[in-house]
């Protein structure tokens, strides 16, 4: 009865959906991608998986899709012969995970239209399904069932802000859950929340979180040189990187850049928004301020800035490497109540980050980097430029809060093998 109700809606809905994937298209420049949101793949993509039994990993985003990263990893290693799919519901998305190099193939994930799901299931006709995290579409989970591909949820998790509405829903996800096959979560009090929301309990184990198992390495003096020298950042300034910034928060950042810069020499600000399409919006901000900055898209690989500068990253893919080059991070999405972003990004390069009190996505990241000592957190944005000058003028400090970073990716990995444990039962 829940299936033909909701497919009821979903017809209903057809056409509003439609678009406003239209629109969201046109507002963040995507592009449209209807035929491949309705299920319909080129052959000629189709072709770069044929005779190959399919591993398909579903990833919201960007965050999900760098999260994935180890899992895909191991399966590239582990599965050879196998062909790794990839699907995203954003461009963002879409984008980071086409230039992993264990890829095989990116595609959009399906509106969850019974036509939709069905033509892309047989179509990429895959062995296993993984679904990152906690995206649960019923028809796309009960066509999986039924087409008797196992499904697993991999990573899941369930926030503070989320459980309340979830539990109230669980009429809705209930019939979804009971088609996984295995639910991996990241720690037992979501173990409890998604049996509480309707899973079967038989099929959940706590796995851990697979973002504590990015790579740590501590960054050579030379890499941190030639990374500099690749963006014109120049090498003896104090860079501090404010990555996966959100609506809001910019004016935040610039504000104590300014103070500090007219104190302190020789800072510079790499600013990363979290979605690129705001670029225009930022350079706006910076114009408004007065800070002198160059988009990341303008720049020529070792054309040299001045200290004092903003470079304005408006690209996806680079986080990484502009962590490595920082002597210091804001993960953004924290001083404003967006659930906050990876701690352990800048964490696994050793540099040491600043974040506010909107964690609400990342409660045990948090508490790991607190209990380790490799952050500091602060609760209003009066307190950034406070915090920043102390982080500035003290490099022992800094290497303490980054070798301490380093120690939390070492000692609380190991979800990777947990997740790939289930995984093979499958496969």
């Amino acid at each position: 009865m829940f299936f033909l109700a909701y497919n009821i809606l979903s017809i209903l809905l057809l056409v509003p959906v439609f678009l406003f994937n239209i629109y969201r298209a046109i507002r963040l420049c995507w592009p449209l991608a209807v035929a491949e949101r309705f299920g319909h793949v080129p052959r000629k993509l189709l072709s770069t998986i044929a005779g190959r039994s399919v591993i398909w990993l579903h990833a919201v985003s960007v965050g999900e899709v760098i999260a994935a990263r180890p899992l895909l990893k191991s399966l590239r290693s582990r599965y050879p012969g196998h062909a790794l799919v990839v699907t995203c519901t954003t461009e963002t998305g879409k984008s980071t995970a086409a230039g992993f190099s264990e890829v095989d193939l990116c595609l959009y994930f399906p509106f969850d239209f019974l036509p939709s799901v069905r033509t892309l299931l047989a179509a990429v006709r895959p062995r296993i399904i993984i679904i990152m995290e906690t995206e649960i579409w019923p028809n796309f989970c009960r066509e999986a069932a039924r087409m008797s591909i196992p499904l697993v949820l991999a990573n899941g998790r369930i926030s503070d802000r989320s459980f309340p509405r979830s539990l109230k829903f669980a009429w809705f996800f209930r019939p979804a859950l009971r088609c996984f096959s295995s639910i991996c979560m990241q720690s037992e009090t979501g173990r409890e929340r998604i049996a509480a929301i309707g899973a079967d309990p038989g099929i959940i184990q706590v796995s851990g979180n697979l973002k504590n198992d990015i790579p740590a390495r501590q960054v050579s003096e030379e890499e941190r040189k030639q990374l500099r020298s690749r963006y014109g950042i120049p090498a003896e300034a104090c860079v501090l990187t404010a990555g996966s910034t959100r609506d809001g928060e910019e004016p935040f950042v610039m504000s104590a850049y300014r103070e500090l810069s007219a104190e302190i020499g020789d800072l510079f600000l790499v600013l990363v928004p979290r979605h690129p399409v705001r670029a225009g919006e930022i350079s706006a901000l910076l114009d408004g301020v007065g800070l002198h900055y160059q988009r990341r898209t303008a720049h020529r690989d070792g054309q040299l800035q001045q200290s004092g500068d903003v470079l304005l990253v408006d690209t996806v893919g680079e986080m990484m490497n502009l962590y490595a080059l920082s002597d210091l991070a804001y993960v953004g999405g924290s001083l404003v109540p967006f659930g906050g972003h990876n701690l352990l990004e800048p964490a696994s390069v050793g540099v040491p980050s600043i974040f506010g009190p909107h964690m609400e996505n990342f409660r045990e990241i948090e508490a790991l980097i607190l209990q380790y000592g490799a952050g500091i957190q602060i609760h209003n944005p009066a307190e950034l430029a406070a915090t920043w000058r102390t982080l500035i003028t003290s490099a022992e400090l800094r290497r303490i809060l980054g070798q301490n970073g380093l120690k939390v990716l070492r000692d609380n990995g190991g979800a990777t093998e947990r997740h790939m444990a289930v995984i093979s039962g499958y496969l």
